[in-house]
């Protein structure tokens, strides 16, 4: 059997200069957070099969990938469905939920979470969209206010800014709101998620082709006519609003109440207020964020680049039922969060040709071939030393071919080249 050089498919792996920006943005990530008081915790990699399959995950409970039973387990399993007992995560904040509802005794409340790690699922890769991808979550949990929403997008924005990527748009929307739409226009309430799906995708087929899908739902799922062309009037007039009080006025009074409006247009004016010049705040009716955990306010920032097109970086919302789960609804938890799609904003950043500044002090010793010992011995201690004082430092071999050598040392910055030899020290002018 041959060995294959290639990683598995939708498995990305790095060369340096990727990862030199890939840490770039990684740390202005964490040090942006952390200045808004998020302190960074770390979750497994494998969860429990039961936590990543109880139906909140939405589309993404399909796409796990399971991991087998070990040993006298795995014999004994007699169907399909015991062979499994964990699986990779597919997204960060089912670990967090399972992670505070275990140790909230040794956490402040509210407690300000931010956790960086890899994700895993099925996925059909493609152009941007990966099997294994870094995630970058930050959660509020024991604050049933708006202040944790306004602070998540508050901190997020500041985050793009810091990272260079102004002009976005940050939409919002409410759950409680969608539900409401629906509820109004006689839906069932057992079919809301396939309203939302259709909903979901205005922004690719437009508003006659989500009509479309809501008219074509099979036999089992048929919705009248009427009820389709009264949900789909709520959006004629556009989807974006300074508020959303411009878009509901009384349309949907006796079904939802008026503090779920008011709150989340506090929300909507506060972080106008915050962010200023950053970016552009709206109020989305057709927002809808895929995982069904989610019960309140919900968000996602989207960039806007020079054609017009916009791509969404990042997203969340409120899910306060999701912690209560782990410990059978005894002590339930107030939670809210923000997931940053790391890997898109290490696309963009690479897309304009950012280049992370190298420490200016950066110094390459080239070994000749048969330098005696001695020599060796004062280049690792001199290097050694300028190290002590914070420069980096490279001691490596002469290749046979200086030039090419020299030229990728050039790459990854190192802005002092010296060739040493039995004739000393020589430092070589760079071009």
């Amino acid at each position: 059997m041959s060995f294959i050089k290639t990683p598995v498919k939708g498995m990305p792996e790095q060369l340096p200069a990727d990862m030199e920006l890939r840490e770039y943005a990684m740390n202005k990530i964490k040090e942006t957070y952390k200045r808004y008081g998020f302190s960074l915790i770390d979750t497994p990699a494998i969860e429990h099969i039961e936590n990543l399959t109880n139906k909140q995950g939405g589309e993404n409970e399909t796409l796990i990938f399971k991991i087998l039973k070990r040993g006298e387990k795995l014999e004994k399993a007699d169907k399909i469905s015991d062979l499994c007992d964990g699986g990779l995560r597919y997204d960060l904040t089912v670990p967090l939920a399972r992670f505070y509802a275990n140790n909230m005794s040794s956490l402040p409340t509210p407690f300000k979470s931010l956790q960086i790690g890899n994700a895993w699922r099925a996925d059909r890769p493609q152009k941007g969209r990966f099997r294994q991808f870094t995630q970058c979550d930050i959660d509020i949990i024991g604050d049933n206010s708006n202040l944790a929403e306004i602070e998540l997008i508050s901190a997020t924005s500041e985050m793009l800014f810091q990272l260079g990527l102004g002009d976005f748009n940050v939409r919002i929307n409410d759950r409680r709101i969608l539900k409401a739409m629906a509820a109004i226009c006689d839906f069932p309430q057992d079919k809301y998620d396939d309203v939302f799906i259709a909903l979901d995708k205005m922004d690719k087929i437009g508003l006659e082709g989500v009509m479309n899908i809501l008219k074509s739902m099979n036999c089992a799922k048929k919705f009248a006519e009427e009820n389709v062309h009264k949900y789909c009037n709520f959006f004629k007039e556009g989807i974006y609003f300074d508020s959303c009080i411009d878009f509901l006025g009384n349309k949907l009074d006796g079904v939802l109440s008026s503090e779920v409006i008011n709150n989340l247009n506090d929300i909507i004016l506060c972080v106008r207020k915050i962010i200023l010049n950053k970016g552009k705040v709206v109020f989305d009716p057709t927002l809808v964020r895929g995982m069904s955990y989610y019960t309140g306010p919900i968000f996602e920032i989207e960039l806007v680049d020079k054609s017009n097109l916009s791509s969404s970086i990042a997203g969340g919302g409120r899910y306060d039922e999701m912690i209560g789960k782990y410990n059978d609804n005894k002590i339930q938890a107030a939670a809210s969060g923000f997931s940053i799609g790391f890997e898109r904003i290490v696309s963009i950043l690479k897309s304009k040709g950012l280049k992370p500044q190298i420490d200016s002090n950066s110094t390459a010793y080239l070994i000749s071939k048969n330098l005696g010992y001695d020599s060796i011995e004062n280049v690792f201690v001199k290097a050694n030393t300028l190290r002590g004082k914070g420069q980096r430092i490279l001691v490596s071999p002469k290749s046979k071919n200086m030039k090419v050598q020299i030229d990728k040392l050039i790459e990854q910055g190192y802005n002092k080249i010296i060739e040493v030899s039995e004739l000393g020290e020589h430092e070589i002018i760079l071009r």
